[in-house]
């Protein structure tokens, strides 16, 4: 099965794609074959967006695409969604955002799920999105939740990491400065239309000046206008260029194997059989939580 998978997901079959995405998300057998199968004869940039919610994020993407689409580029969007608690299923699909680019032929959507991981990313996150930049797209956007530690797990994920905030973001930047100065290698300002938005800029790059922090570009920009998108697709090209090249690449590729390494180990870990041995020894004198992970 998988082979054939392959095959039509070369020749660009969407369908396929989209079958395929759900066989690798629901790790059914044989999704690794699948994996394995692809060849990245063609493999395009991941360009992560993540910030905090209500920055206007899928707005800012959907403008991107009309900007992207216009230089005639394929795209490739991956919106990692919080999870219903009922079906572990996606509570924001595709159709309710960026609807006028679901039946483009040139852009593909799909929404994933977190399903209850900790960080802000689906767990099929990385196998998912090597199989979209391998079947023929040329570039792959990757929209997280924006929630928990999202921000930095993009970065392991992304080839570049665009940040956005808005003018009222002053205490997420404060509370995850550190985070945030590693991460991005854009800042977006969106919604700068707003009367406070030159202070906001100004403090950012206040904030970067007095670390050791690279200096990030920073790119102002009104989503629902399209202002601004231009000097964004700019910067993310400027900034594929120097991330393809040198150590950047390199520690990405690492952390990847790392990520893939640790899901091997752990996928023998049932939760419920866990609890269960939790709920054996806790009835013990002296229990000890790290004495019992040691153990295991």
């Amino acid at each position: 099965m998988h082979k054939q998978l392959s095959e039509e997901i070369k020749r660009g079959d969407i369908k396929a794609l989209a079958r395929a995405i759900s066989f690798i998300e629901n790790g059914q057998p044989g999704y690794e074959d699948l994996l394995r199968s692809v060849i990245n004869s063609h493999s395009a940039n991941i360009i992560g967006i993540t910030g905090p919610p209500g920055a206007g994020k899928s707005t800012l993407v959907d403008s991107m695409i009309d900007g992207l689409i216009t230089e005639g580029k394929k795209i490739a969007v991956i919106c990692v969604d919080p999870s219903s608690p009922f079906n572990l299923g996606a509570v924001l699909g595709d159709r309710i955002r960026m609807s006028q680019w679901y039946t483009h032929p040139n852009v593909f959507i799909r929404s994933l799920a977190t399903r209850g991981s900790m960080g802000g990313l689906s767990p099929k996150i990385l196998e998912v999105t090597d199989l979209v930049r391998s079947a023929g797209f040329d570039l792959v956007i990757v929209e997280t939740v924006g929630v928990g530690q999202s921000e930095i797990e993009i970065a392991g994920l992304a080839d570049t990491t665009v940040v956005v905030l808005v003018p009222e973001s002053g205490d997420e930047v404060q509370t995850m400065k550190a985070g945030l100065m590693e991460i991005a290698d854009i800042f977006v300002i969106n919604k700068s239309d707003r009367a406070d938005a030159g202070l906001f800029e100004k403090n950012l790059r206040l904030m970067m000046a007095g670390g050791a922090a690279k200096q990030v570009p920073i790119v102002k920009t009104v989503a629902t206008e399209k202002k601004g998108i231009d000097s964004l697709i700019e910067a993310i090209k400027e900034s594929v260029n120097n991330a393809n090249n040198g150590e950047r690449h390199l520690l990405l590729l690492t952390d990847k194997a790392w990520q893939l390494l640790a899901k091997k180990r752990m996928r023998d870990v049932n939760t419920g059989d866990l609890k269960k041995m939790i709920e054996k020894e806790y009835k013990n004198k002296g229990f000890n939580l790290y004495s019992l992970i040691e153990k295991l």
